[in-house]
């Protein structure tokens, strides 16, 4: 079955219509708050949309009405698959997901959509924060950008309500996405781990392909430029300088050290110790490399320093996690 067939495949079954679309279409023009929630805030209960012990569900996003503004005590993906819907965030903030966008929105934002029609097709993600525990350990030690994704993501940075991705030309993002739709509408059990790992490559790919998913986007400068520079940190560890950055972004050196900051909540050389220390730790466990060659790979010109950081972050020196960490025989 070629690649078409199964988009035509999964986008017939999105499109049928639900007992509550079907009494809208009758003339009831309300959503139906106790289908989301039994209290008097309009904040969407994930035990009345998620089974007991799973972490993950989908649902298709209600068509055919306003949606009111409301909250979510979960993470939330919003996945375009075809058409286009409109959000208001925290009451300020529009955005118009098209096929392909990817929204994530954290428990600290309010959501209001305008009414989407027929071919307005998008998925609701509903996520657990400990859902993205597996993601985290897949990636923590890799790089500064994909930490700041996870950890806004699990955390809830109300500095960052949400975050909007254009993946449409993406295709290891558009597979992975609808992989994980698959599994989840086939609901074989035992694939919670299968849907984290997906998830952790999901942001992988995400922070690989970001400057190419910003290119030409209206929304938020501030967190288009967080991106750029946490890349800019994550490619320019070795030698990189605040200076060169911020020349880079046309932007002066206190901005872009109040956005680090804002954002992150550290300082632009305190993230490239920590993307220094985790390069450190992945050619330990990945080459043969001696400590003082990984030093110089990474741009360490004092080993006192860099031994005393790092027992600082690990609680070993290096040569002990090399050992700790080795594969077994």
């Amino acid at each position: 079955m070629g690649e078409n067939a199964v988009n035509k495949e999964l986008l017939e079954h999105l499109k049928e219509i639900t007992q509550e679309e079907r009494t809208l279409l009758q003339g009831d023009a309300c959503i139906q708050k106790g289908i989301y929630t039994s209290g008097r805030d309009f904040v969407v209960d994930n035990a009345r949309l998620l089974e007991r012990g799973h972490l993950i569900e989908i649902r298709p996003h209600t068509r055919f009405a306003h949606f009111p503004k409301h909250r979510h005590n979960y993470v939330e993906l919003v996945y375009m698959c075809c058409g286009s819907t409109t959000h208001i965030i925290n009451d300020t903030e529009k955005i118009v997901l098209n096929q392909g966008d990817l929204l994530f929105l954290s428990q600290t934002a309010t959501q209001e959509i305008l009414p989407a029609g027929r071919e307005d097709i998008a998925v609701n993600f509903i996520i657990l924060p400990e859902f993205f525990d597996r993601s985290l350990s897949m990636i923590e030690r890799d790089n500064v950008l994909r930490s700041f994704l996870v950890s806004t993501l699990s955390s809830g940075n109300p500095q960052i309500p949400y975050l909007h991705f254009r993946a449409k030309n993406i295709l290891p993002i558009q597979n992975l996405v609808e992989n994980m739709l698959w599994t989840l509408i086939d609901k074989k059990p035992g694939t919670n781990t299968i849907n984290q790992i997906t998830m952790g490559l999901i942001l992988m790919n995400l922070s690989l392909f970001a400057d190419s998913m910003f290119q030409g986007r209206t929304g938020s400068y501030e967190q288009d430029m967080i991106f750029r520079i946490l890349k800019y940190i994550e490619t320019h560890y070795k030698a990189g300088t605040l200076a060169e950055i911020s020349e880079e972004l046309r932007l002066p050196t206190y901005y872009v050290s109040r956005l680090l900051k804002k954002y992150t909540g550290h300082t632009f050389k305190e993230l490239l110790q920590q993307q220094k220390l985790q390069q450190s730790v992945y050619l330990l466990c990945q080459t043969t490399l001696s400590v003082d060659g990984i030093l110089e790979a990474i741009g360490y010109n004092n080993s006192s320093f860099f031994y005393r950081v790092f027992r600082e972050r690990y609680g070993c020196s290096p040569r002990e996690y090399r050992l700790s960490h080795a594969p077994a025989p």
